[in-house]
């Protein structure tokens, strides 16, 4: 009777999908000729082809009628003749005997290629065994053509059992569209406490994403997206027609979100500082929070636009939703729109062939952070204000509108105006995205901040780097708050980070752990009053520069003889030319 498995392949493929659905493990089916019937996952690419090479263990279920579970592929008894034995990828297999009149005519196997799937396994060994068993039943009767109500039912019921551990969702699903079977996941997903007995419509969207079908469900007068698959039992009472394997799109973009998500947090308690500038950014934080208007965040790079933008969003209404942040600059050109609004299987050359969830979509009732939006080429700047304007987007390859709900951030340390003067940024999109404009001042015109930060920051790195810390040299603390810091408050704390490194067993942060270049940054960063019109005394230049040097340096012998090395004097002079200064 071999033959006859091939005979309803189709059949079997579908039952050999819908045990891999709910195991999460590879499937394959071979009749009692070891001709391989049907397969999932890394079988799926061979099926139709010839095991009689291989296949000992199911030789031996053939043989003997027992059901096997193969803990360690490779090591065991069975597979001692087999030439993979030593290279063998899989895991985990359990091979089960299909069975007809007491004639074995096929096995079932469940493969394991991960670690991951072999716990899964031996966590639910005996439902899989008997889940199994009921499946190998209700093939047996499908080729014989019987349609034993009882042995569907405890497949069903082994089903039930078998699939509340699962995360996706399963109804049953009759030609009449009724649901007649479901799982505590089904309902979480459609968000209703029952469904047995419930009307039920499923169609596809004719969209794939991470290569898996999108469907739209009508049920109870609500509309839900999901994504899985749609699989015949194969039987003709039509109380039981389909099975249908899903989880909704918000769940299925959460798990994405939470999979690539990677921003750091921060929260108006988390922003450092006392300075009026920096109090007056976080009571404007906490008053534009409870807006929907998109925010405009403007700031010289290192200030902390992210930081700005993530307390926004632990502010507002949105906290529980999702903060999905991209940065514009980042991406290359010819990717940023497919990374924002998405695309399905098949959308373009050089596409993921899965298709994939775009960054406007993943958001939705949350918050997106656009940063560098300055960055953004100008054909793209015309879909984004199209978007803001409709509140809909369309991934690319897809007739599908899917309206959205997302409170949009911008950031930029480019002058905007004057790229629209330049026409390399749309002003229709500038006033569509400056709605609430919010500035963030850079370190330098900010130094009451400087001394919390620095503490900050030591604190931060001693723990890190797991040094002993005494304290930090005053001179040295004024020359970090008098510094320019061109690269701001990131600038500060590669800084101290480097500082920290630097400090000696006596855990003192003083002049000597400073970096070479900051001395340099002293010189060339720092306006002076030599840049104006004003025409300044050599002697009182050199009366400032001896003083510098002395900050810079310190009261120490060899600090002092540092100084008088960098004004190219020698120490006497140094000496004598600061005690002059010192007498006046």
């Amino acid at each position: 009777m071999g033959f006859i498995l091939s005979r309803i392949q189709d059949t079997v493929q579908q039952y050999a999908d819908v045990i891999s659905k709910v195991s999460g493990v590879d499937v394959e089916v071979v009749d009692n000729n070891l001709f391989r019937v049907a397969g999932t996952g890394i079988y799926s690419g061979n099926i139709s082809t010839d095991m009689s090479d291989e296949g000992y263990v199911y030789k031996h279920i053939l043989k003997t009628g027992e059901t096997k579970v193969i803990y360690c592929p490779g090591d065991d008894m069975l597979c001692r003749s087999c030439p993979s034995k030593t290279s063998c990828k899989e895991k985990i297999e359990i091979s089960m005997p299909i069975e007809i009149e007491e004639e074995i005519i096929g096995v079932i196997g469940l493969v394991g290629s991960t670690e991951e799937q072999k716990t899964l396994v031996l966590q639910n060994e005996k439902l899989f065994l008997e889940f199994i068993k009921q499946i190998s039943y209700f093939i047996s009767a499908k080729v014989m053509e019987e349609r034993n109500k009882e042995i569907f039912g405890s497949i069903i019921d082994t089903l039930d059992s078998v699939i509340n551990y699962m995360d996706q969702g399963v109804v049953v699903i009759g030609d009449d569209n009724i649901i007649r079977s479901d799982n505590d996941s089904a309902k979480k997903h459609l968000g209703l406490s029952e469904l047995v007995g419930k009307e039920i419509t499923v169609r596809s969207t004719g969209d794939s994403i991470n290569n898996i079908a999108e469907y739209k469900i009508e049920i109870e007068g609500k509309t839900i997206f999901a994504i899985g698959g749609m699989y015949s039992l194969g039987l003709k009472d039509k109380l039981y027609k389909n099975i249908f394997v899903f989880k909704d799109m918000k769940s299925f973009k959460t798990d994405i979100y939470e999979a690539t998500s990677t921003h750091e947090t921060f929260e108006t308690k988390n922003i450092i500082g006392k300075s009026n500038e920096t109090l007056s950014l976080i009571n404007n934080i906490k008053k534009v929070a409870k807006s929907n208007s998109t925010v405009l965040i403007t700031g010289e790079s290192g200030t902390g636009k992210e930081m700005v933008a993530t307390s926004i969003w632990r502010e507002s209404d949105r906290k529980d939703q999702k903060f999905v942040a991209i940065n514009c600059a980042a991406i290359p050109e010819s990717l940023l729109e497919s990374e924002l609004f998405g695309y399905v299987k098949g959308a373009f050359s050089g596409a993921d062939p899965k298709g994939r969830i775009g960054k406007f979509e993943l958001a939705n009732q949350g918050i997106i952070f656009l940063d560098e939006i300055g960055d953004m080429p100008i054909y793209l700047q015309t879909k984004l204000l199209r978007v803001l304007q409709e509140k809909n987007i369309t991934r690319i390859g897809s007739n599908q509108v899917i309206p959205i709900d997302v409170k949009v951030i911008a950031a930029t340390n480019t002058d905007l105006k004057e790229m629209m003067i330049k026409k390399k940024f749309r002003e229709d999109l500038y006033y569509r995205l400056n709605v609430i404009p919010i500035n963030i001042k850079p370190l330098r015109e900010r130094p009451d901040d400087i001394v919390e930060l620095v503490e900050h920051f030591i604190r931060k790195y001693v723990r890190l780097l797991n040094k002993t810390y005494s304290h930090i040299d005053s001179n040295t603390m004024n020359l970090l708050k008098n510094h320019y810091w061109k690269g701001n408050v990131r600038e500060l704390e590669n800084t101290i980070e480097f500082m920290v490194n630097m400090m000696e067993a006596d855990g003192i942060i003083n002049n000597r752990t400073l970096p070479v270049d900051f001395f340099e940054d002293m010189l060339s960063g720092n306006k002076t009053d030599i840049e104006s019109a004003t025409i300044i005394p050599l002697k009182e230049l050199e009366k400032r520069e001896i003083k510098k040097a002395a900050q810079v340096f310190g009261d120490s012998t060899e600090g002092k003889k540092l100084a008088a090395n960098s004004l190219g004097i020698s120490l006497a002079t140094y000496y004598r030319r600061l005690e002059e200064i010192q007498k006046n």
